[in-house]
């Protein structure tokens, strides 16, 4: 889940992931930067590790954009599965 979208006030987007399974999981989280236009200036991925019914809270660098300002949107998937 999207708490926080990189800007120049913050250049580090913050996702919230949480563990719905019995065991303590890592997940791969995808995030993508966008301009006004829709354009994907960047996309960058994460490992993430979470307890077992947990929840972390991830801060995912925006510095692969180059240009933070440009920023207007970041899409993150609604749902990641497990990594083995």
């Amino acid at each position: 889940m999207l708490k926080h979208c990189a800007d120049t006030d913050d250049p580090y987007t913050t996702v919230e992931v949480r563990n719905p399974n019995t065991r303590d999981a890592s997940f791969t989280v995808k995030v993508s930067f966008k301009d006004a236009s829709g354009f994907t200036m960047a996309t960058t991925t994460d490992q993430v590790s979470v307890p077992a019914k947990g929840t972390v809270t991830q801060r995912v660098s925006a510095a692969r954009v180059g240009d933070v300002s440009r920023i207007k949107h970041c899409d993150v998937p609604r749902r990641v599965d497990a990594s083995e």
